[in-house]
């Protein structure tokens, strides 16, 4: 998958760096021609020699050492990267990408290239959640950048927590997924002759004849997934509840209103689909008597019992055969942890997650900002972009398990 791609590798100044030798070998051993640009705090602790051999190539670490020419180096790197990834990236130079600075060779081939940029952040725990740290991840992201989050465990610093750099293996196959993701995205057919069933909008929950309790799903993300499912080749169903648009033209879609009439529609095609996606944004309330006639107004409260509707994604993930599960997680905070146990509890094979209070992100936007994880943990951190461009993704995922390429 990485035969023919020029990776540029930017390793800066933690001790993290070591692992930037293990990296560089690995990308090349799987076809990557990767071209490496160290910081001066870099190498404090690996040597510009190291990379040189394991890469095959000139490193470089100063914008001034022009040995061409013909050409101007940053400039050269910027151009020829079909992706640029910073591993470890420090909090410095985190913070030199949100804020465009450009003060050695690779923050100014940062700002010169028009490749993807990924980014393998690395540093103490307590520099990982100071809030500076987060917003510049944050703006990073909203910009297009994708962060590969660090893992757990004992830091060289001896504290234990959130901020060791991710393993090389694993960092090779998150850029594996990017190439093949972007590659197949665009071939037809992925889905041929599979059944897909989409569920989108929000579910109504009736108090009398002029009231409900909703929400603020727009079920735009939904009709994203619906059309790219029918791009694909799949034969798509969709079933959506209130949403601010009209679903696509030309793809059998059902309306309905509440959680049961939901649950009971997607119960019609369960049995033989291949594909479910559990986009809506179904109530998990609903009153507990709905009144036939209008309730008058009167006294100054008014108290409303509520109970739970059904769980649709929890019932087809106890009853799933062979049919491939997605579920969606929007949350305001926590939004890993919730979406993780979520796709535990109701046996997803993937759970879509975003925070819904992110600029750029959730209901009503037209574009979205998502993470996909399966039981292994975390499989693509989507930057901000279009649901169209998501849904795309998001099915190329789907579908390549499906079809028993990757897992």
């Amino acid at each position: 998958m990485l035969s023919g791609k020029t990776i540029v590798l930017g390793v800066t100044g933690g001790i993290a760096a070591y692992k930037a030798a293990s990296l560089c070998s690995k990308l090349v051993q799987k076809g990557a021609d990767v071209h490496v640009i160290m910081t001066s705090s870099a190498k404090q602790f690996i040597t510009e020699m190291t990379l040189q051999v394991l890469s095959k190539n000139a490193v470089f670490s100063d914008t001034f050492d022009e040995r061409d020419p013909a050409v101007v180096n940053h400039i050269r790197l910027a151009d020829a990267a079909d992706l640029v990834l910073i591993a470890p990236a420090t909090a410095n130079m985190i913070a030199k990408m949100a804020h465009g600075l450009a003060d050695d060779m690779l923050s100014t081939t940062l700002l010169a290239t028009m490749a993807p940029v990924m980014v393998a952040p690395a540093m103490n725990v307590h520099m990982y959640g100071h809030p500076a740290v987060q917003e510049n991840m944050k703006a990073l992201e909203q910009r297009g950048v994708m962060m590969i989050e660090p893992g757990e465990g004992l830091l060289a610093c001896g504290y234990v927590g959130k901020g060791r750099m991710e393993e090389p293996e694993s960092i090779v196959n998150v850029v594996e997924r990017y190439f093949a993701g972007t590659e197949q995205a665009a071939k037809p057919g992925l889905l041929q002759g599979k059944k897909v069933v989409v569920t989108s909008g929000g579910t109504i929950e009736r108090i009398d004849p002029v009231r409900y309790i909703t929400n603020d799903s727009s079920g735009k993300m939904g009709f994203a997934i619906a059309e790219a499912a029918r791009e694909m080749g799949a034969t798509v169903h969709l079933i959506h509840g209130h949403t601010d648009a009209l679903p696509p033209a030309g793809i059998d879609a059902e309306a309905v209103q509440s959680a049961d009439d939901m649950y009971q529609a997607v119960l019609k095609h369960w049995q033989d689909c291949d594909l479910v996606i559990k986009a809506a944004a179904v109530a998990d309330y609903r009153p507990a008597e709905t009144a036939s006639s209008k309730i008058k107004k009167k006294g100054d409260t008014m108290t409303l019992e509520l109970v739970k509707t059904v769980d649709i994604l929890e019932q087809l993930g106890k009853s799933k055969t062979n049919q491939f599960l997605i579920g969606f997680a929007a949350e305001t905070h926590n939004v890993e942890a919730f979406a993780k146990d979520k796709l535990v509890r109701k046996n997803c094979d993937l759970i879509v997650a975003n925070d819904v209070t992110a600029e750029g992100a959730g209901f009503r936007s037209d574009t979205n900002i998502v993470q996909v994880y399966d039981a292994e943990g975390l499989v693509e951190q989507m930057p901000v972009m279009s649901k169209d461009e998501v849904a795309r993704r998001l099915l190329t995922i789907a579908a390549v398990r499906m079809n028993g390429a990757g897992n």
